[in-house]
């Protein structure tokens, strides 16, 4: 009998109950079905015997999600689609897995976190459960407990989020050499980075309130992060070595442009 897996799918945000292999189920939820904003697609894998009692309507899963009658295997059954992230504590999600706008997709574990004190700004794009791209001077673990700060007038209680390069830019704002970076409206990203490096002020700034590029897969640094006020969680995004040596077919396709339709 094919197991049911339980994902945590975060554009858009929802508990979904699955009969589909991780790939399978990536393939299925970018290109097979029109219901999330962006061609792109990141989920987690859930543990359900780490989740709390009573919080999701698992009893639901062996009665909706079963084979067809042609014997072809249940796709999807959502269990939840608001404020989940929330609910799902850190301990309970398994790897990570990335998909491209065709289906593409890339498994990610979890990894031992560093610090990078030698870094003096720092490019977030968050997930979930908000989606602003953000400059800041705190490194990952201290901006995600920042961010998740109850007594702060502004804050989530769990944030998704990974880290972008900055080239050049994250020394010398002003002159730095940004090379391809993709990101949009350059020209305010380095006045951002430069009122920020002045000292003084605060310590994140905002630099699009909503990313509606996709992911910038090709120009991750470090890594995706995951946490709250308690728990926090890395994880690694390959090398680009690593990428074209193991992961080639998925990285061509990272790379490759938005096609409209």
């Amino acid at each position: 009998m094919t197991a049911v897996r339980l994902y945590l799918s975060l554009i858009p945000q929802a508990l979904i109950a699955s009969m589909l292999e991780p790939a399978d189920f990536g393939r299925y939820y970018a290109v097979g079905t029109r219901v999330h904003a962006r061609g792109e697609a990141i989920f987690f894998e859930v543990d359900p015997a780490q989740l709390p009692a009573g919080e999701f309507p698992l009893e639901l899963v062996p009665r909706r999600c079963v084979a067809k009658a042609d014997g072809s295997p249940k796709k999807s059954v959502y269990l939840a689609i608001y404020r989940v992230l929330s609910r799902i504590p850190v301990a309970a999600l398994g790897r990570l897995y990335l998909v491209t706008r065709d289906g593409r997709t890339l498994a990610l574990d979890r990894a031992p976190y560093t610090d990078e004190p030698d870094r003096r700004a720092h490019l977030y794009q968050e997930f979930c459960p908000i989606d602003p791209m953000v400059a800041s001077l705190l490194e990952p673990l201290a901006f995600c407990r920042a961010i998740t700060d109850p007594t702060r007038p502004v804050h989530v209680p769990r944030i998704v989020f990974s880290q972008l390069s900055l080239r050049g830019l994250a020394r010398d704002p002003v002159n730095g050499l940004a090379h391809d970076l993709p990101y949009p409206n350059m020209a305010h990203l380095r006045d951002v980075l430069a009122d920020l490096l002045k000292g003084g002020g605060k310590n994140s700034k905002l630099v699009l309130k909503q990313v509606s590029d996709g992911v910038f897969y090709r120009t991750i640094r470090g890594g995706f992060y995951v946490g709250d006020q308690q728990a926090f969680a890395f994880y690694r995004f390959p090398a680009v070595a690593e990428l074209e040596a193991h992961h080639y077919s998925w990285w061509r396709s990272a790379q490759s442009p938005a096609v409209e339709f």
